[in-house]
């Protein structure tokens, strides 16, 4: 790696949160307590953006302990508590009176919809009220994410949208945790890249997409949950300008 260029999409990265700090806040950050999530979340809560940017992350009620437990490594690192947001237990009674607690094996069409109760409903409303969100989404990820830009425009929720790690490497992502001690998900020790909901996640074999994971009795192209994705196709299709 060269420390040099590494150095260099840091600071990249930092200017945007800052942008968006300035520019766009009152900000959230949807954080999935992943490894690209951990970045994000050490760089706005070092450099002191939290009053800008908040910090929340879907608590579907099907999470790994592992996962669960990186909320105490947050408070015990930063001293901030991350806002859970979990779906309406109503809409989840009835999901599963209707279908059974694992539907969402049968169908692609189950699976989306146990995604939009426990998910995109609760995104919904952490979103509400702001101007802009942050994911921590990267463009080498999966083949959903492949055109993935730094600023969009979210037409589903009329607002900006930032992937301040589109640019980043799985390397880039692990340099940085490294390099300065972010406490991270365990699972990622134990060949999980990529961590959702704990029975649609299993670890990956080596020379396995990092994504391959996610979903795995699916195919690779309808692999998103629904957080970026209106009416099938993904809602990212108007990049806009970096000084906007």
């Amino acid at each position: 790696m060269n420390e040099a260029d590494f150095a260099a999409l840091v600071t990249a990265t930092k200017e945007t949160l800052q942008r968006v700090a300035d520019q766009f806040a009152p900000a959230v950050f949807a954080s999935s307590l992943a490894a690209e999530d951990m970045v994000l979340t050490d760089m706005i809560l070092r450099g002191k953006l939290q009053d800008k940017i908040s910090i929340f992350t879907l608590e579907t009620g099907r999470l790994h302990a592992e996962t669960l437990a990186v909320l105490d490594r947050i408070k015990e690192t930063y001293d901030y508590d991350v806002t859970p947001y979990r779906p309406q237990p109503e809409a989840v009674e009835a999901y599963i009176k209707q279908n059974g607690l694992n539907a969402f094996y049968e169908s692609v069409e189950m699976r989306k919809e146990c995604c939009r109760i426990r998910k995109v409903e609760p995104l919904n409303r952490a979103l509400k009220g702001n101007r802009s969100w942050i994911t921590g989404q990267r463009r080498a990820q999966s083949t959903t994410r492949a055109a993935l830009d730094v600023q969009e425009q979210d037409e589903a929720h009329d607002m900006i949208k930032f992937n301040p790690l589109a640019d980043w490497s799985e390397e880039d992502v692990w340099h940085y945790i490294r390099s300065n001690n972010v406490p991270y998900n365990t699972l990622h020790d134990k060949g999980f890249p990529s961590i959702g909901c704990e029975p649609c996640t299993r670890a990956i074999q080596p020379g396995e997409d990092v994504r391959a994971g996610r979903w795995w009795w699916e195919n690779p192209e309808s692999k998103e949950c629904g957080l970026h994705v209106v009416d099938g196709k993904l809602i990212r299709i108007k990049p806009v300008a970096t000084n906007a």
